[in-house]
């Protein structure tokens, strides 16, 4: 289905966070051809940005691996209500929690619901990002720069600092990079900054819950169709995302979801402090 994926979008342009309610076409994020086998049964995941783009394509997945989901997200109603009667759809429970990630009262509050909710919690995908597209240096504002790393960065020590007392021998962090940490963005300056940032993160986090037995990976996508796009690039640029990959087109959620649930599972037992590229083919020695 994603391989005859168009190689240009129509031209389009939404504000920031952006949702796929009006995107054209939508994001590929169930893939109903998909056979589960049930190797999340009786885990709990939380999912920052779980309501639309690649978030959303975990969360379904994920559910349909009998993981039952706390979705948080910013205020994008309706893209987390849809994700949510998707994973019901499958039989699957989740849970909506709407709020800003940069705040960590609210992240403490995620994580606290989480337990009240589910009684536990074993996965923790930190994946919401912001990025803002800017040409040169002195175009990145102080605001924006503060910004893009409390909400890419802080978030995640905010989360996960809140989830480890919570997580036990054999749990799971998945941490969203981008390929833009490995070869850089010459218009997403702050935004790539930061998704280094979560690489060493990843990497240091590792090392350091190693003798606990909790597992700390990333996913480095590459160009992939999600609201971000439409939102972060002008309506020319979006229209391109994804073109110069080796692949020649722009990747979509279902495509990139399984990455995450080889790190969820125990199939990545004998893997922490990695990262995988789901990028359209790109050599980036990461």
């Amino acid at each position: 289905m994603a391989k005859k994926a168009n190689k240009k979008q129509p031209p389009q342009k939404q504000r920031l966070p952006g949702s796929e309610q009006v995107m054209d076409p939508r994001p590929l994020v169930d893939d109903k051809t998909y056979l589960p086998s049930g190797m999340l049964s009786g885990k709990v995941a939380v999912i920052t940005g779980g309501d639309s783009g690649i978030g959303k394509a975990v969360a379904i997945l994920f559910a349909k691996e009998k993981a039952r989901i706390m979705i948080v997200y910013l205020n994008e109603h309706k893209d987390a209500r849809e994700t949510k009667k998707i994973i019901e759809g499958y039989g699957g429970e989740a849970m909506l929690m709407p709020g800003d990630i940069s705040d960590e009262a609210f992240c403490k509050k995620v994580i606290t619901k989480t337990i009240r909710q589910f009684g536990q919690l074993d996965i923790l995908v930190n994946n919401a990002a912001v990025q803002h597209d800017e040409k040169s240096l002195e175009d990145v504002t102080t605001k924006n720069l503060q910004q893009t790393f409390a909400v890419n960065v802080f978030s995640m020590f905010y989360l996960t600092r809140a989830a480890l007392p919570h997580m036990k021998r054999g749990a799971s962090v998945i941490n969203t990079a981008s390929v833009t940490a490995y070869r850089g963005s010459p218009e997403l300056l702050d935004y790539s900054a930061s998704k280094g940032a979560v690489v060493a993160f990843t990497r240091s986090l590792a090392s350091n819950l190693v003798d606990k037995g909790i597992r700390v990976n990333a996913v480095a996508p590459g160009p992939i169709w999600t609201p971000l796009i439409p939102a972060s690039f002008s309506a020319e640029k979006t229209s391109k995302h994804g073109s110069k990959s080796p692949f020649g087109r722009v990747g979509q959620p279902i495509e990139v979801a399984p990455s995450y649930l080889f790190l969820a599972s125990t199939g990545s037992s004998y893997m922490s402090g990695q990262v995988l590229h789901p990028n359209g083919g790109e050599i980036v020695n990461g």
